[in-house]
């Protein structure tokens, strides 16, 4: 049975591995050369310092994917829209790990204050993000045409957005930090 946690500083490696997969592979990331483990530590000290949450799943003390909020923008009137980010190792695909790794990451950004998170999903043919977002209920926003030049292709972005909690009905309470 898959198990979703925070992650840990020994997670590192896989996750690691699984986004090195994406940037070697896939279209859904626009870096094009795949960052150093120590890199990969940097960047979700980052995300955690901002009191955003980074999860991963596992099973059977693998892990198969992760996933993680950081701002969508760095000035203050941003701080509570957050920008998500899902990868899954190429194994774990098609067995419904995104989607529930999404569902999580939601609730915890909405119990942490977030109103707003932005989905900025490289590559228009990226069916599996726009399905896993979708059925999560995220809304398409537009869609950035040839933005991204990877695998020598033009590459567009796909926005998608969702409201979490009292969305913009209320006077928002300053995110947990």
């Amino acid at each position: 049975m898959p198990l979703i946690r925070p992650s840990r500083e020994d997670d590192l490696d896989a996750i690691t591995r699984i986004y090195a997969h994406h940037v070697l592979h896939g279209t859904g990331t626009f870096e094009t050369t795949p960052p150093t483990a120590a890199e990969m530590a940097l960047r979700r000290a980052d995300v955690l310092s901002k009191g955003l949450p980074w999860l991963v799943v596992e099973e059977a003390g693998q892990v198969l994917g992760y996933a993680y909020g950081n701002w969508f923008k760095p000035r203050p009137a941003y701080r509570f829209s957050v920008e998500d980010s899902i990868y899954l190792a190429p194994e774990a695909a098609g067995r419904g790990l995104g989607r529930a790794l999404l569902a999580e990451l939601l609730g915890t950004l909405e119990r942490s204050g977030i109103r707003k998170v932005m989905a900025v999903i490289g590559d228009s043919a990226n069916a599996g993000s726009v399905g896993v977002h979708t059925a999560a209920g995220f809304a398409h926003v537009g869609v950035m045409r040839s933005c991204g030049w990877k695998f020598g292709r033009w590459l567009d972005i796909v926005l998608m957005e969702k409201t979490l909690g009292a969305g913009n009905t209320t006077p928002p309470e300053e995110p947990a930090a």
